[in-house]
């Protein structure tokens, strides 16, 4: 079987693909997971004072529901993975420090991948995540990470071969280019990255499994052949490609079991009690002082028309006091002419207004309605 080179790339595209190909494949190495590190993880049984595997597959859990929550992208959930493995397979971490190392690694992420009008805040993180730490432990255990990791944070994970085999593809066949769904091999990545063992799978190993396995289910000749040539020039053997493809298949069986949780199913959802939400811990609950709203600043009528608010006209002149439905601290600020609650409440601005007999909350950020 011909390999991959110069008689299969017509144009300059090709060949950037084939070198980004030998660039992905000369780094995976070095940003692999320590072996003996993942195995000591693997080896330790289930106990409040160490670190056992449930304990590491279900921060990475938390992790994947944080992307979610704050709608970052699958790079951000995957690179966050790798460099809390990476962490962990060279440190000896106790539980109780997991959920800090969790959310380092998480924020770590995000500055290098995000723009930066999505990178989350620090205090948002903390307090979604309800690590339990403050804005300072967790700069402190952000320069140990980095340190400990000498300052290489973008690596070269599975994500990277996934997107670059899928384009590879793409540049060589003639069948439709969305018969290869990429958001559902993400997907199906993010399933593996929830489970410890593969992160002792090369990235170009395991990205080439679940494209196989895809490719099977779509019984295409064509594909199937281009993806043995990649095979053959990533020079995978046999032994190892198969073995990753057996546990592979197993994962993807129970991910498509319907008692499995599925990532990007649906978006996260917090329910918090009134009694959960008054225990808040400061550190995590907080709302900082804003200066004065001036009336001159309000709505106009089109505003009002886009999201629901009634007319100046037809609002009853009297005013209202969020605090007494809410047992939470807030700022609140009252436009008394036009009787118009602009409030601050849990990060969120809020309008609050009566209409008729019935008083009803407007969640502009998230576009919830109380």
């Amino acid at each position: 079987m011909k390999d991959l080179g110069a008689e299969h790339l017509a144009d300059r595209e090709g060949v950037q693909l084939l070198g980004l190909l030998n660039l992905y494949l000369e780094q995976e190495q070095r940003f692999q997971p320590r072996e003996k590190g993942l195995s000591l993880i693997e080896a330790t049984p289930e106990n409040d004072n160490t670190l056992c595997p449930g304990l590491r597959n279900a921060k990475v859990e938390d992790l994947r529901s944080l992307a979610n929550f704050f709608g970052s992208c699958t790079e951000t959930f995957v690179l966050a993975v790798n460099i809390l493995d990476r962490f962990l397979a060279l440190m000896k971490v106790k539980p109780k420090h997991l959920s800090c190392i969790g959310v380092c690694s998480f924020l770590l992420a995000a500055r290098i991948v995000e723009e930066d009008c999505n990178i989350p805040s620090t205090h948002d993180v903390i307090r979604i995540s309800q690590c339990k730490c403050t804005a300072s432990d967790i700069k402190r255990m952000e320069k140990i990470i980095s340190e400990k990791l000498h300052y290489e944070l973008e690596a070269t994970t599975a994500l990277n071969f996934l997107h670059l085999y899928h384009a590879i593809i793409l540049y060589h066949t003639s069948e439709r280019k969305e018969i290869l769904s990429l958001d559902k091999l993400e997907a199906q990545l993010k399933a593996c990255n929830c489970r410890l063992i593969f992160s002792k799978a090369k990235p170009s190993v395991l990205a080439l499994c679940l494209l196989n396995l895809e490719v099977e289910t779509l019984k295409s000749v064509e594909l199937l052949e281009i993806l043995l040539l990649v095979k053959k020039h990533t020079k995978i053997n046999d032994t190892e490609f198969f073995y990753w493809r057996e546990l592979v298949s197993k994962c993807l069986v129970e991910y498509s079991s319907p008692e499995c949780c599925k990532p990007d199913l649906k978006k996260l959802v917090w329910i918090v009690s009134r009694r959960t939400a008054q225990n808040l811990h400061n550190s995590y609950y907080s709302v900082p002082e804003l200066p004065t709203i001036p009336e001159g600043g309000c709505f106009d009528e089109s505003e009002r028309f886009q999201y629901g608010v009634p007319a100046t006209s037809h609002l009853p002149h009297h005013t209202c006091k969020l605090s007494a439905y809410l047992n939470n601290p807030l700022d609140s600020y009252m436009d008394k002419d036009k009787v118009l609650c602009i409030c601050y409440w849990n990060s969120v601005f809020l309008i609050v207004y009566y209409q008729k007999w019935s008083t009803t909350y407007l969640c502009l950020a998230n576009q919830i309605v109380w």
